[in-house]
């Protein structure tokens, strides 16, 4: 089998594999996290040296767990939202549309990631009836226009590991224009305090990741003053609950800026075009 070659110092290519690596060796855990098979076969179908990556145990338990409140998260509004529209921003090598919305008839999926990272991922993963991808910045307007003719239906907006790389401005811009044309529509979203983006930049470098944060968020309910309409629905953080796995880095749920420097918002983004008919 001929192996697609990745060249490091691409810094699309270490970003996006450290999370699909981390998912190949959670697949041998006795009891991983999170079930992905896929990601092992797709490691073998890479041309890449995964060692440079240095992945260390309490890195690759933080990204499953980031992955898996991801996945429920997407499994909740599914549930709530039989015909839902799911945009996964930044999407990479995941394989989220398998493990949580294949089954789901009536949902439509879109995958949006840079060219370069969409024109890889049609070499690895062959692109599913319902599942379509996007090959653009998430601030262009051509796959908006695309995805709005589906605006009366729920949507749903995915961003893992995406908003910290751009500045405050651009989030809030991404924030304000989902709002506009998606009434009612729901965001997930990772976010750091302004310290943890300082230490994941050190984290970064130890990786040799060309890559550097930049958007830091200090209170889950900061994105409520950029709109009217904006509301945090809920957060969650690394350590509301144990997980033995991670170690010694367990001791850092008793220091609360480290405990709470990280975490996963769920914001709707005004009332929908049905709660406004209702006076909701």
């Amino acid at each position: 089998m001929t192996k697609i070659k990745l060249h490091s110092g691409n810094d699309v290519a270490e970003t996006l594999l450290i999370a699909l690596y981390a998912r190949a060796q959670e697949a041998r855990q006795p009891v991983p996290l999170v079930r992905d098979a896929r990601a092992a076969a797709l490691v073998e179908q890479i041309d890449y040296d995964f060692a440079r990556l240095r992945l260390q145990s309490h890195d690759q338990v933080f990204t499953m767990m980031r992955v898996r409140e991801f996945d429920r998260r997407a499994r909740d509004f599914l549930a709530r939202h039989p015909q839902a529209v799911v945009i996964h921003i930044g999407c990479g090598l995941n394989t989220r549309f398998e493990r949580v919305a294949e089954r789901h008839a009536t949902v439509t999926w879109y995958d949006l990631d840079l060219p370069e990272v969409i024109a890889l991922r049609r070499q690895l993963i062959a692109e599913a009836e319902r599942c379509q991808l996007l090959g653009c910045s998430v601030f262009e307007e051509s796959w908006l226009e695309t995805v709005s003719v589906h605006a009366s239906r729920p949507f749903l907006f995915l961003a893992e590991g995406v908003f910290p790389y751009f500045e405050e401005a651009q989030v809030k811009a991404l924030f304000l224009t989902f709002m506009q044309r998606f009434p009612g529509a729901e965001l997930v979203c990772d976010a750091m305090s302004p310290l943890m983006v300082w230490v994941n930049n050190l984290h970064l470098r130890y990786f040799r990741a060309g890559a550097r944060l930049h958007w830091g968020l200090r209170r889950g309910r900061d994105p409520e003053s950029w709109g009217e309409g904006i509301r945090l629905l809920n957060e969650w953080f690394y350590f509301d609950e144990p997980e033995p796995r991670l170690g010694a880095a367990r001791l850092m749920r008793y220091l609360p800026p480290l405990a709470q420097g990280t975490g996963i918002y769920h914001y709707q983004l005004g009332r929908s075009r049905q709660e406004r008919r209702r006076g909701v």
